[in-house]
């Protein structure tokens, strides 16, 4: 199994440079590379047991988006959504000297991939959506926004984990371990032996701004412009992505191949073999 490395590279907007941080594994020679996005509030780490597997044939290259995980905080929180994060991500795709890429996004991670998809000489050849499509529904925007903007601070990991274990109930019945290894990558420690949250509690303002309408956010233009091979992988309960939803995007755009993972909502975490095996026969199918 490859070891991982981390890296980071400079990125712009309009306030100023920041910092991009992410993991890299597989052979950084090899001119196939597979880009993982997380989603809103979390980490390029979630992809780590996704990450060893691919490795093999890929470079896989997982960042934290900007505001998350290890990398900077932006100064202007206006600035957080897709437009910033696309820019940031062709600055990591020539920082890779990479033409052409697969792409791995689950919830934000999957809206920044679609917008970039549906490009005119996008550089994604083959696009995986984990639990998101053009429609993110009302409910599941309410939902998540009555915890997006908090920052708590938890006094123990433990703590720390059984918080994760409420908020992320949805991601379904995951292992001790594999909620542990979330933990650890979703705070971090501080000398008083105090947790906090590894995102910028700012990210709440501009998803407010945007998604806080009470209404449905719709992106059919955009998923209709993608021509790339498409799958989605959708949670069985998931309130993001409707089953309605999921089926209309096999009936239109990319006509994308479904794949709906029993006994999990939003979304799917890729940490078992079973979830990434509909991962790896899609990316390797070609």
């Amino acid at each position: 199994m490859t070891a991982m490395r981390q890296r980071e590279v400079q990125c712009l907007s309009q306030a100023g440079f920041h910092k991009m941080a992410y993991t890299e594994w597989g052979d950084p020679a090899n001119s196939k590379v597979l880009v993982c996005v997380h989603g809103l509030t979390r980490s390029g780490r979630d992809y780590d047991f996704l990450a060893q597997t691919m490795s093999g044939e890929y470079r896989v290259v997982c960042p934290d988006v900007v505001g998350r995980g290890i990398s900077d905080w932006l100064p202007n929180k206006a600035l957080y959504g897709v437009p910033q994060y696309m820019a940031d991500m062709v600055t990591l795709l020539a920082r890779l000297d990479a033409t052409s890429v697969d792409w791995v996004g689950t919830s934000m991670g999957g809206l920044i991939g679609m917008t970039l998809a549906a490009l005119a000489k996008s550089p994604i050849r083959r696009l995986l959506l984990v639990d998101v499509g053009p429609v993110v529904t009302a409910a599941s925007i309410a939902r998540i926004g009555e915890f997006l903007g908090l920052a708590p601070r938890f006094d123990s990991i433990e703590q720390a984990e059984a918080y994760l274990r409420l908020v992320a109930a949805p991601f379904g019945p995951l292992s001790d371990a594999q909620w542990r290894h979330l933990t650890e990558n979703t705070v971090k420690a501080h000398a008083d032996g105090k947790y906090d949250v590894r995102y910028d509690p700012g990210i709440a303002e501009p998803f407010r701004a945007v998604m806080g309408e009470g209404k449905d956010h719709e992106l059919w233009p955009v998923y209709d412009a993608i021509r790339c091979p498409t799958r989605v992988l959708r949670g069985e309960t998931s309130d993001v992505l409707t089953r309605e939803t999921a089926q209309e995007m096999t009936r239109r755009g990319p006509h994308a191949e479904l794949v709906e993972i029993p006994g999990v909502g939003h979304a799917p975490m890729l940490l078992d073999e079973a979830q990434i095996r509909h991962v790896r026969e899609f990316l390797l199918a070609s």
